[in-house]
């Protein structure tokens, strides 16, 4: 990265517990120029001041799971556009798979933490995107079994 150019981080997690971890990078959002993209739910997170953008939920085993993976990507890419971010960090899970890729595709970096939930077992999200990943984070220390070039620092929490 070119330290005379600002960053612009964008930071990306689902809904609930992920965008708990999430939130919890707090200040690296204030450092640096960033905006928030998570799932639009019935008890959405309501973000005091990020610049938030929201796609879809989505769950795998619902009948509308192809649909709505094409609406966040193509959302996705129109928020790529928009903000143009330089990295982006990720704690989440489906939805936010779009970016992440897109981002890599554009020649971004990416940045995943994987689930503190997940202490023995990965997440078919950190399983696909561990391939992509320019900085792979994992929070407890038998999870390096499963992805041997993860960094382990303990949790976000």
């Amino acid at each position: 990265m070119d330290s005379s150019k600002k960053i612009k981080i964008c930071f990306a997690a689902s809904s609930g517990g992920h965008y708990e971890q999430l939130m919890m990078l707090k200040p690296l959002m204030e450092k640096y120029d960033s905006f928030v993209i998570t799932e639009k739910t019935d008890y959405s997170a309501k973000a005091k001041k990020e610049k938030t953008y929201y796609v879809h939920q989505v769950n795998r085993r619902e009948k509308d799971f192809v649909w709505k993976m094409i609406q966040n990507s193509w959302k996705s890419i129109k928020i790529y556009k928009k903000e143009k971010p330089d990295i982006v960090i990720c704690t989440g899970v489906l939805a936010m798979i779009p970016i992440c890729l897109f981002s890599k595709m554009m020649g971004k970096r990416l940045i995943y933490i994987e689930s503190f939930a997940k202490v023995t077992s990965p997440t078919k999200t950190g399983k696909l995107l561990y391939k992509f990943a320019d900085r792979f984070y994992v929070q407890w220390e038998p999870m390096m079994k499963i992805y041997p070039k993860a960094i382990y620092l303990g949790g976000i929490y």
